[in-house]
């Protein structure tokens, strides 16, 4: 009895030993895993910000090009609204030539009947001093009705200038009268006639304007 337990002792013993080392390599082992588990882990987090940061990156990225786009767009909006307006000051600015083609298309052949009405003009003045030629007078006379007749129809007018203050942009001053009896840059006589086409001017009216007498 006494040898057999002393054989078991050191079996148990063995065993005991067996058992420790079994538990320090699992300890181990354990604790290598676990450590392993955590490399992994922060290897997968470094992964995972990896991928967070570049996804941040590209959307910055796209951000940027989106806004980039934006502003071209907003630069040719710009374009086509000055293009656009450019275009309609060039259509008003056609209709406004066509428009003053059509009222003053006949300018040119009103300025040149303007002389014939003065000289029917002084021809009644002329003739009218003198009994003999009084149908004669009655005869230009009503050519010259008919002749500023026909100009009303085209919108011309006479500049009344008599007794008007002197008008630089319709009246041309010939000379200067001296005069007590009206106000200075008065009109005091009418040496040709002015003429308006539609409020533009064709002719201004041949002037004398009144001044103030010189004092010795």
């Amino acid at each position: 009895m006494l040898m057999e337990g002393a054989t078991r002792a050191p079996i148990i013993a063995v065993r005991l030993e067996m058992e420790e080392k079994d538990k320090e390599k699992h300890a181990s082992m354990k604790g290598e895993d676990k450590e392993e588990g955590e490399a992994k882990h922060h290897e997968h987090e470094h992964e995972e910000h990896k991928k967070k940061k570049k996804k941040e990156e590209g959307a910055d990225e796209l951000k940027a090009a989106v806004q980039e786009k934006e502003k071209e767009l907003e630069e040719l909006k710009e374009k086509l609204l000055y293009q656009q307006a450019d275009f309609e000051n060039f259509k008003k600015l056609k209709a406004k030539e066509k428009q003053e083609v059509l009222r003053f298309g006949n300018e040119t052949l009103i300025k040149e009947l303007l002389p014939v009405i003065d000289n029917l003009e002084r021809a009644i003045e002329h003739a009218g001093k003198t009994e003999e030629a009084k149908s004669i007078v009655e005869g230009v006379a009503l050519t010259l009705n008919g002749f500023l007749k026909v100009l009303e129809k085209f919108d011309v007018t006479r500049i009344d200038a008599a007794g008007k203050k002197f008008d630089p942009n319709i009246h041309e001053a010939v000379y200067q009268e001296e005069s007590d009896t009206v106000e200075p840059g008065t009109v005091m006589g009418e040496f040709q006639k002015g003429y308006l086409m539609d409020g533009r001017l064709l002719r201004p009216s041949m002037v004398s304007v009144a001044k103030r007498p010189e004092t010795e």
